[in-house]
């Protein structure tokens, strides 16, 4: 299904009669209504009244603008949709195919169905139409956004994370991007039924998680980690408690007892800003078992570090990376911007005691996200952090359809950690880490 078919869009929305028409329909009951009393009903409630108001504008200018019943419509709807919500976009946003929406300008717009980028028929009416509905976001979340304040980044209210950015930043007019989450949560056998992994790996990491191993999860932007931590925090036990620490609330943890802690940006003058590096801090105060952060991405991740290497054990986390050794490579990196002249070799010792395994997600060319390596840390030799492939994804090619071709594959080496598996009383069979290929 294309992103046109799904949004009920008529054919002639780029034509500026339409356009001209809608504007002026919604000008006209602005000037009717009462803003204040609007602001304060319900839109459930107000719907009818304004929904009659609309169809009468329509008849009188019937002889004007002719239009057809489909038009009719849509135009009532895009008129409601103006006063009440968030324009053009109101469509995709109760579009549940939709993972993203992407407005690159006024008049283009495009979305991800499936890890696949699709362009779509929405417009907005010029760059300051896109720049209201943008205004009325970032207002509807005490926020603002104008030349002196040009970027926000925040959450709305269904847990969607919105950026947008405005000129003088964005040379050619306002940029708006959502990420959307799922309502209905994928499961650890979700994954192996889209061949996301394999049942021996979904296993491995059940067991890694139970018995309180460090997982990092690393993967570049859209590769799907936050659900991959979410599905790995679903394995931690009801028994725990759990606190949580991200720079925009994704993660929606099963357990009931949960902390859910969320870092705050400066106000208008600049002040008041939580950093994520504080909270960690906090939290270590708060008698977790478990520490789960949405993401590393600066000098928190020295505290993350000796959080795990503290007695917090079984901590999760996520990391920008595009393979297990880089996620390495980037953590050494973020615990030397805390400034602290650590020496390179102490920073590589911690990461090297703290992180036991590392899993890496990728997103791949036909829009699918596997688990494309498990690699376990092992020690160090030198000042270099050892490590080895547990399971592997192996890519062999591309289908006539354009879809990923490859293989899971157990690499055939016993990870060290089974040991500390057996002393939490989770014995796995040996076999299942034997070199044996599972086509996908």
């Amino acid at each position: 299904m294309n992103a046109a078919a799904s949004v009920a869009v008529p054919a002639d929305t780029r034509n500026a009669t339409y356009q001209d028409l809608k504007s002026r329909i919604h000008q006209d009951l602005l000037n009717r209504l009462n803003l204040d009393r609007l602001t304060r009903v319900k839109r459930e409630d107000a719907e009818p009244e304004i929904r009659s108001l609309i169809v009468g504008m329509l008849e009188r200018e019937r002889d004007r603008t002719p239009l057809s019943l489909f038009e009719r419509e849509t135009i009532v709807n895009d008129v409601l949709h103006e006063l009440f919500g968030l324009g053009p976009l109101e469509a995709l946003l109760h579009d549940p195919t939709i993972s993203d929406i992407l407005v690159n300008r006024y008049d283009q717009v495009y979305v991800e169905r499936e890890g696949k980028l699709q362009p779509t028929d929405v417009v907005f009416k010029d760059d300051r139409h896109l720049q209201q509905i943008i205004e009325r976001i970032v207002s509807s979340i005490g926020r603002r956004i104008d030349e002196s304040s040009p970027m926000v980044d925040a959450r709305l209210a269904d847990g969607s994370r919105v950026n947008a950015i405005i000129p003088p930043l964005a040379l050619d007019g306002a940029v708006l991007s959502i990420r959307r989450f799922r309502t209905d949560r994928l499961g650890a056998d979700d994954l192996v039924g889209r061949q996301s992994w394999t049942q021996p790996m979904r296993d491995f990491l059940q067991a890694t998680v139970g018995s309180r191993l460090n997982v990092v999860v690393s993967g570049g932007t859209g590769a799907g980690k936050t659900t991959l931590l979410n599905i790995l925090s679903s394995f931690i036990g009801e028994h725990e408690r759990v606190v949580t620490i991200e720079d925009a609330a994704e993660l929606k943890l099963r357990q009931r007892h949960v902390v859910r802690l969320e870092t705050r940006p400066a106000n208008i003058e600049g002040k008041g800003a939580v950093r994520q590096r504080e909270l960690v801090v906090n939290a270590l105060r708060m008698r977790p078992d478990r520490i789960v952060v949405g993401e590393v991405r600066s000098e928190e991740a020295l505290d993350m570090l000796q959080a795990m290497n503290t007695g917090h054990d079984g901590s999760l986390t996520t990391i920008h990376a595009n393979s297990p050794r880089d996620a390495l490579y980037r953590l050494d990196t973020m615990v030397a911007m805390a400034n602290l002249n650590i020496p390179e070799k102490a920073i590589r010792q911690q990461i090297a005691s703290a992180v036991n395994l590392v899993v890496q997600v990728s997103r791949m060319s036909d829009g699918t996200r596997k688990v494309t390596a498990i690699s376990e840390i092992t020690g160090m030799e030198g000042e270099v952090i050892t490590m080895q492939d547990i399971f592997l994804f192996d890519r062999t090619g591309i289908g006539p359809e354009g879809n990923v071709r490859g293989q899971f594959r157990a690499t055939g080496i016993r990870p060290k950690c089974t040991e500390r598996l057996a002393a939490a009383g989770i014995h796995l069979p040996m076999d299942m880490f034997e070199h044996i290929k599972v086509i996908a």
